[in-house]
C-alpha cells in the first residue's frame, strides 16, 4: 500500500466526518433561529384564531370560548328568540347595529351569519364588566316584559338575545360581534372573516 493511498482514504474519512459534525451543527443552529420566526404561546393568546365546537349546546343554551383573552358568547337562540328580536327593536338604542362594531356579513336583526347562532364578545360596552345571560321570559326583578337577553348587574345595562343595547342605558352601544366564520354547521374560527382577514 502506498502512501498516496493511505492518505486519500485518511482525506476522504475527515472529509466526511467534518461534513456530518458541521451538518449536526447547522441542525442544532438551525432549529432555535427558525423556531424564533413561530409566534409565542403570549402572542398566539393575544390575537391567534381560536377553533370553536359547538355541537353539544342545545336550543337555549351557551357556551364561552376564549379569544384574544376575552369570552366569546357562543348562544343557540330558539325559534321563539328569532321571533322575539323583531318584536324588541323600537326599544333599542342601535336596532340596525349602524354605530356598533361587527363584520359587514353579520349586520342584520340577528347579528350573525346563521340567525340561530350568535357569536359575541362577552363584554359590556360601557365599562366592560361581563353581563350574565338571563334566558327567562317573563316577570324577572328587573323587567315584567324580559324576552331573554344579557344583563349587567354592575350599572343595570340590557342588551336583547342579538346583544343590542335597549334605549336609557348606561352602555352606550351593542356589543361587539368579533370576525369569525364556519368550517362545518357547529364550528366556528373566531378571528378570521370567511375571507381569511383577522
Amino acid at each position: 500500500m502506498s502512501a498516496k493511498s493511505v492518505d486519500l482514504k485518511k482525506r476522504r474519512t475527515l472529509t466526511v466526518a467534518t461534513s456530518v459534525v458541521g451538518a449536526i451543527g447547522t441542525g442544532f443552529v438551525a432549529v432555535p433561529f427558525i423556531g424564533s420566526w413561530l409566534p409565542s404561546e403570549r402572542a398566539k393568546a393575544a390575537g391567534a384564531p381560536v377553533e370553536a365546537d359547538f355541537s353539544k349546546i342545545e336550543e337555549g343554551q351557551q357556551m364561552t370560548a376564549k379569544w384574544r383573552g376575552k369570552p366569546v358568547w357562543i348562544l343557540r337562540r330558539t325559534t321563539q328568540n328569532l321571533k322575539d328580536l323583531e318584536t324588541e327593536t323600537a326599544q333599542l338604542l342601535d336596532a340596525d347595529s349602524e354605530g356598533s362594531s361587527q363584520p359587514d356579513y353579520c349586520k342584520n336583526k340577528y347579528r350573525s351569519i346563521k340567525p340561530e347562532y350568535l357569536v359575541v364578545v362577552g363584554i359590556c360596552t360601557h365599562l366592560g364588566c361581563s353581563p350574565t345571560y338571563r334566558k327567562e321570559i317573563g316577570a324577572t326583578s328587573f323587567d315584567a316584559n324580559w324576552k331573554g337577553g344579557y344583563f349587567c348587574a354592575c350599572h343595570g345595562s340590557k342588551y336583547d338575545l342579538a346583544a343590542r343595547i335597549y334605549s336609557g342605558m348606561p352602555a352606550p352601544k351593542n356589543m361587539e360581534v368579533p370576525p369569525h366564520h364556519y368550517i362545518a354547521d357547529t364550528a366556528i374560527v373566531i378571528g378570521v372573516d370567511p375571507e381569511g382577514k383577522s
